[in-house]
């Protein structure tokens, strides 16, 4: 691992880290809660986001910070455990309006229906999808290399 990678890798381990603890006790260890936390409530920009009518080829990966109503909640197609979340900037623009496939295992504690407010951030390392009344984060959508780098790999010494 370059320290380039380090150094941009270390932000987002801290916030996973953070996130892991702040959920409820249970008899896992702390890097068991922490590499399921991240497991289930993560994946890649090309993996998550589409349909985004941004752009004129309607795939650009992009989504706008701020607040989206939940226009319609479906399994996303040919992906089992996955929750596909169809959202429109809530102004009603259709013009931003995409779809974000997230793990059954993120919106375990509490689903999102339709109609609900999903609060979009975009981060450095990808964006941040939060409920729209308490802000606590459900899924992080990682730009593509900062997904690759959080990947489990063989340690040889």
């Amino acid at each position: 691992m370059t320290f380039t990678t380090f150094t941009r890798t270390l932000p987002l381990t801290l916030a996973l880290a953070a996130a892991a603890m702040s959920v409820p006790a249970h008899a896992d260890s702390f890097a068991s809660s922490a590499s399921s936390a991240g497991s289930a409530s993560s994946g890649s920009i090309s993996d998550s986001i589409g349909g985004s009518s941004n752009s004129s080829s309607g795939d650009n990966k992009r989504a706008e910070t701020g607040p989206y109503r939940v226009i319609d909640v479906a399994q996303a197609p040919a992906k089992a455990g996955i929750t596909r979340i169809t959202l429109r900037a809530a102004g009603g623009n259709a013009a931003t309006e995409f779809w974000v496939d997230v793990p059954d295992r993120a919106l375990a504690d509490r689903r999102v229906g339709k109609n609900d407010v999903v609060q979009v951030n975009e981060r450095v390392y990808g964006y941040e999808f939060a409920y729209g009344d308490t802000k606590k984060p459900f899924f992080l959508a990682l730009q593509d290399d900062w997904y690759r780098d959080l990947a489990s790999r063989k340690v040889t010494i």
